[in-house]
């Protein structure tokens, strides 16, 4: 017989708790899924840094919008 569960099984359900728990399950159930779904999200995120341009996309069309103001005044 089997000894141990098989891990599919168990990611399986685990994924199925993760994912739609908070909709299907009653309340105490339901609370622990949410917050397990935030953890993982928010753990996520972490891992990848937040992106900055070093580039200053709109600082060439700001200034010649001051030098065409300037001129015009």
């Amino acid at each position: 017989m089997l000894k141990k569960p098989p891990i599919i099984l168990i990611l399986l359900i685990f994924i199925l708790f993760v994912g739609i728990g908070d909709s299907v399950l009653p309340e105490p159930m339901k609370s622990a899924s949410l917050n397990t779904r935030e953890s993982i999200n928010k753990n996520l995120l972490g891992l990848f840094p937040t992106w900055k341009s070093k580039l200053k996309p709109n600082e060439r069309t700001n200034k010649a919008i001051e030098e065409a103001e300037k001129k015009g005044k």
